[in-house]
Parts: structure tokens; C-alpha cells; sequence
């Protein structure tokens, strides 16, 4: 049973963290509410002590006795701050110490989520960015805020996620042991870019956000990543060694470079099966009549040859009919060790948060059926067979 440290910032998205609380509670926590004294005014004292069933304190003056700017933050295994004010983060990223819940974090080792609610004007302020992009740096793990209706009949980026999202974020980067310690990870994520001319190229719709939440998770579980990001915003990206690459060939001399170096490989790249034989400058319209292609190699069969005792996981995006059918082929022609399936019959992978499918392993022919979950959690069930076979390699 893990003790955890819930912070409420004074915004008006602070009553949702009443469903937090209790879903905390629900999966077996002990959970301390430290709210801001401006967090008083959405949601009262009473009602956190009512919830929790434990004292609440705003101030580093009460019960002075027990010294709680120390305790509570020596005594949390896990912090979680939601909602996390543009003024709250402006203040942690700055180290200040004004009340009872900004003491305790600074005091505290423990791991700390920084979930943000406000109006979208305020999250895209630059000061806020840079707010936000320190205590990244600083080693704090922070959300995303959602987008959708806010107070005063606004909408935008800005709002308090679901109880349930900062759950999913909590149990796959936060609660989660050091079992890849020790283990180099090497990661693919976006679309690979075919040159056209010097200003066009054919690509996929690949979003990155697969290979992206397996970069954060495996850092999270101690891992050594090392990610090749093609065409995908790596800003936000802290603690993880990135390679940026553009085109097939790139993606290519970065695999021979780095895969000999690596345990684990996971090819979470779309990867173009074609490209052009680019022209140079910029080819006018009327010039254009027909596009001529050449195969691109398949990166992923040859950089199984390879293979010492690496482990491979690859990914098929794939029609439903032909999900289990093209799954196994690709496994055994790749000489994978594992493959998730996509299915791609609703049209909600590429860009999504969420995906379904089956994994695959090579072993006793395993298959797991996956059901509309977020590619966080499919990230964190592959990474758990990955971790089994890593630390029992004769199971």
C-alpha cells in the first residue's frame, strides 16, 4: 500500500479531484490531501477531511509541532498535484516554499505528477511553457492538460484531465518498479519522409505517440533510452537520448549505429515500403505526370540479422480480417520476438490515444487480445513481457 501526497492548486477544476481521491482510495492508497489555502475556496476543508478521513492543513504554521512542511512530504511515497494552477507551477519551478503544499514537495524525494488545469491563454503564455519545460528538467513528471469546454463558456486546451487519465498516467510512469535498470532501450517512433522534389515528399499519418509513450514509460521503469524520432516534436521529451532523423536511409544508418548497442529494440516506426527518385529544386505543376517508386528496404528484417541477444518488438498495422493471419507472418519473417497488430478497421491509430489489437509473442504461439485501451497501457503490457524475458531468459 503506497502513501501518496494529493496537492490541490486554487482553481475551479479542484472539485474533480474529490473523484481523484477516491479512486485512489479505491485501488488501495493512502492518500493526504494538501490543498493551497486559494484551493479553499472551490472545495472546503471539511469536505477533504471528510473524503480522506485524515486532518487536512493548508499552512506551515499549523500543528507546527509535527513539523508536517517536512513529515508529509519525508512520508509520501508518490505526490500528485491536481489541479496544478499556472501560479502553483510558476512557483515550484521557481523552488518557492509559501505554503504547507510547496514545502512538502521540496522537501519530498518522492516522485511527483504535476497534472495543469487553467484557460488556455494562461497554458500557452510563454511564461507558463517555460514554467512547465523546468520542472520537466527538474524531474517532474506533468501532464498535458485536455481540451474541451472550460468556465465562463470558454473552450480550448486547458482543462483537468479525467480521473481516470491521471490514473493511467500514475500507474504506467509513476507507480511503477526500476526492472529495466541496467537495460539499454532503443526506440523508432513517427513517419518516415520520402523526398518528391526539394520541397515535397510523401509520408504516413504516423503521430509518434506510440514510440513516445514507450520512451517515457521505459525511462520511468529505469531504462537507458535512446530514441530515433522521425518528423515528431521531441520538445517536451527530458532524460532520453534522441536521434532525429528524416527519411528511410537516416532511419537506417541510425539502427547500424545504435541496435549493436542496445537489449532491446522496439520499432514503433511507420516506415515507408516506397519512395521517389527525388528531383532537384521544385518540379512544377504542369510537369507533373506520373510518380515513379523504388522499394525501400525492410529495416526491421535486417537489422534482425543482426541480432545477438537482443530483444525485437515490431508492430503491423493491419485490417481486421488479416489481424492474426498477417501478425504471425510478420513475427516469423522478422524474426521478432514480439508483434502488436494494429487494427486499423476503426481508423483511430494513427493520431490516436488509444489503440486495439493483439500481441503477439514468438514463444508457445501467445496471443493477447487488446481492447481499445491507450497506447500509455499498451505501452507498459508490451514493456512487461519485454521485462519477463529480459529477467528470466530461459522462462
Amino acid at each position: 500500500m503506497s502513501e501518496i501526497l494529493l496537492g490541490v492548486g486554487g482553481g475551479i477544476a479542484a472539485y474533480k479531484s474529490c473523484d481523484l481521491l477516491r479512486r485512489l482510495q479505491d485501488l488501495g492508497h493512502e492518500v493526504t490531501v494538501v490543498p493551497t489555502p486559494a484551493s479553499l475556496n472551490f472545495v472546503g476543508k471539511a469536505t477533504w477531511e471528510a473524503l480522506s478521513g485524515k486532518p487536512v492543513h493548508t499552512e506551515v504554521w499549523e500543528a507546527v509541532d509535527r513539523v508536517n512542511h517536512v513529515a508529509l512530504g519525508d512520508r509520501a511515497d508518490y505526490i500528485i498535484v491536481s489541479p496544478a494552477t499556472a501560479d502553483l507551477i510558476a512557483r515550484l519551478s521557481a523552488g518557492r516554499a509559501d505554503d504547507l503544499l510547496s514545502n512538502s514537495i521540496l522537501a519530498s524525494d518522492a516522485k511527483k505528477l504535476i497534472v495543469p488545469a487553467m484557460h488556455p491563454k494562461m497554458w500557452f503564455n510563454a511564461a507558463t511553457q517555460s514554467n512547465i519545460r523546468k520542472l520537466r528538467e527538474l524531474g517532474f513528471i506533468v501532464m498535458e492538460p485536455d481540451s474541451g469546454k472550460l468556465t465562463g463558456g470558454d473552450s480550448g486546451v486547458g482543462r483537468l484531465p479525467e480521473s481516470s487519465a491521471i490514473i493511467d498516467k500514475f500507474n504506467n510512469e509513476i507507480s511503477v518498479e526500476q526492472d529495466l535498470n541496467g537495460f539499454k532501450v532503443l526506440i523508432s517512433t513517427g513517419g518516415t519522409r520520402e523526398a518528391i522534389d526539394d520541397v515535397r515528399f510523401i509520408g504516413n499519418k504516423s503521430s509518434g505517440k506510440q514510440g513516445l509513450a514507450f520512451a517515457r514509460i521505459a525511462k520511468a521503469r529505469g531504462a537507458e533510452v535512446v530514441l530515433i524520432s522521425a518528423n515528431v516534436d521531441t520538445s517536451r521529451e527530458f532524460g532520453i537520448s534522441i536521434i532525429k532523423v528524416e527519411n528511410t536511409e537516416q532511419l537506417q544508418s541510425a539502427l547500424q549505429t545504435e541496435f549493436p548497442k542496445c537489449d532491446v529494440l522496439i520499432m514503433a516506426a511507420a516506415v515507408s515500403d516506397a519512395k521517389p527518385i527525388p528531383a532537384t529544386g521544385k518540379v512544377k505543376k504542369q510537369s507533373y505526370s506520373k510518380l515513379d517508386l523504388v522499394p525501400t528496404p525492410d529495416l526491421l528484417a535486417d537489422i534482425a540479422k543482426q541480432k545477438n541477444s537482443q530483444i525485437l518488438v515490431g508492430f503491423a498495422a493491419e485490417e481486421s480480417a488479416n489481424l492474426l493471419q498477417e501478425g504471425k507472418r510478420k513475427l516469423a519473417a522478422k524474426s521478432l520476438d514480439f508483434i502488436y497488430a494494429n487494427d486499423i478497421a476503426s481508423g483511430s491509430i494513427f493520431g490516436s490515444d488509444t489503440t486495439s489489437g493483439l500481441i503477439i509473442s514468438a514463444r508457445e504461439d501467445e496471443i493477447e487480445e487488446i481492447h481499445q485501451i491507450s497506447k500509455e497501457s499498451l505501452a507498459t503490457r508490451l514493456l512487461n513481457k519485454v521485462s519477463e524475458r529480459l529477467n528470466s531468459p530461459n522462462v
